[in-house]
């Protein structure tokens, strides 16, 4: 399904690309390279001086290293292209403070404690925040089975994705369907 069709004539503007890429390294442990781009279609006059149409007015990456238990154990930030050049690019040594965090034990409160405001950059700090979501993406089939493994004669936990969004609650219809061992009870009425 697409969304509407715009209810009046328009004209692009700007253009925010997201890009997310993850690999596995040799080592055992994962890389997430991640890049943020702005792109204004005209001409720009910022305060620093005047950008170019279709020049970045941001091009910043994000890479972090993490293990199997997706706990960060490096990071590093760049900027390559940002609206105040000398000032913009001097913060990706702060995103080292990422490293002992975990993807998902509390990571956006703790990247919101670290690195929000004057301490990080606003957009490095926005991208870092979908890289949870990102890593269960790469890590799904990967390193964690998403299918039921009941059928594999395998003692087997609870899949990782259930009860983590609307579709696979496990009081739901496609638990009911995919996963029928899973479902979840119904309470019984007194």
């Amino acid at each position: 399904m697409s969304l509407s069709t715009p209810v009046s004539r328009r004209a692009l503007r700007h253009t925010r690309a997201i890009d997310i890429q993850a690999f596995a390294r040799e080592d055992g442990l994962w890389d997430l390279d991640a890049r943020i781009t702005d792109i204004k279609v005209n001409a720009t006059k910022l305060a620093s001086g005047m950008r170019e149409g279709g020049t970045p007015l941001h091009d910043l990456s994000l890479r972090i290293t993490v293990d199997r238990q997706l706990t960060i154990v490096a990071a590093e930030a760049v900027s390559d292209a940002v609206p105040y050049p000398g000032f913009c690019n001097t913060i990706g040594p702060a995103y080292a403070a990422l490293v002992g965090l975990n993807l998902m034990k509390g990571f956006r409160h703790e990247l919101k404690q670290r690195l929000s405001g004057v301490a990080g950059c606003t957009h490095l700090t926005e991208l870092a925040q979908i890289l949870p979501t990102a890593a269960v993406q790469a890590f799904a089939n990967d390193v964690w089975p998403t299918h039921d493994a009941a059928s594999d004669n395998v003692p087997h936990e609870k899949p990782f994705q259930l009860d983590k969004c609307h579709a696979l609650r496990t009081d739901g219809g496609a638990v009911a369907r995919f996963y029928p061992r899973w479902v979840a009870s119904k309470p019984e009425l007194a």
